[in-house]
Formats: C-alpha cells, structure tokens, sequence
C-alpha cells in the first residue's frame, strides 16, 4: 500500500529541525527514525506513533486512535492515528513530537 506523500512531507518539515532523523520503509510504507528508532510512519493515509507503554493508554484515549495492530496482535506502545486525528497541523505536531521524543528517549543502538 503507497503512503501519503503529503502526510509525509508534512512530517519531514516537522522533523527538519532535529538531527539525526532518517527515513526506512517499514509496514509497507515508510517510517521516519529519530537516532534509529523509529518515532513514527505512514501506512497509507493513517499515521503509525511509537508512544511507548507508559504513554499508551494516554494515547489510545484520545480521539481517532486505536492500536496498532499490523501483525493481528496489539503492539504495546503503538498506536495508528486515523487521518482525522493529524488533519489540523497543530495535532500532527503534537503526534510527532510524542513519537519523537519517545524515540530519542531510548539506549542508542550498537553498532
């Protein structure tokens, strides 16, 4: 399934500002990393966020969200964000931001 290359053009102006951010496919479509860890992707039209579990259940709460659940099984700490819910700036922002933060908050990987 192709992503939104709005949405994801979107992101990148959003993310342009923070260093080490990198783009991978991932899910069919394409995820934004931060220092290697993925903060969030597109699939389609819906955005995927890494929120962690402390922040999870804070995050399925709001509106247009549900788990992420790509295999079947719910992935703890993801969530997808309906196109609803990024379709104001201001939320994309705040969307970003959690996955970003939450992705720079974690060990670095080694090389």
């Amino acid at each position: 399934m192709p992503f939104d290359e709005r949405l994801a053009e979107r992101i990148r102006s959003l993310l342009a500002g923070r260093g080490n951010v990198t783009e991978r496919k991932m899910f069919g479509g394409i995820a934004l990393m931060v220092d290697d860890r993925m903060a969030v992707a597109i699939l389609g039209d819906e955005l995927i966020v890494r929120v962690g579990s402390q922040d999870y259940d804070a995050a399925l709460a709001r509106p247009h969200t549900r788990p992420m659940d790509f295999t079947g099984r719910p992935a703890r700490g993801t969530v997808y964000v309906a196109p609803a819910g990024i379709a104001a700036d201001a939320d994309l922002a705040r969307w970003v931001e959690a996955g970003a933060a939450y992705a720079a908050s974690q060990p670095r990987k080694k090389r």
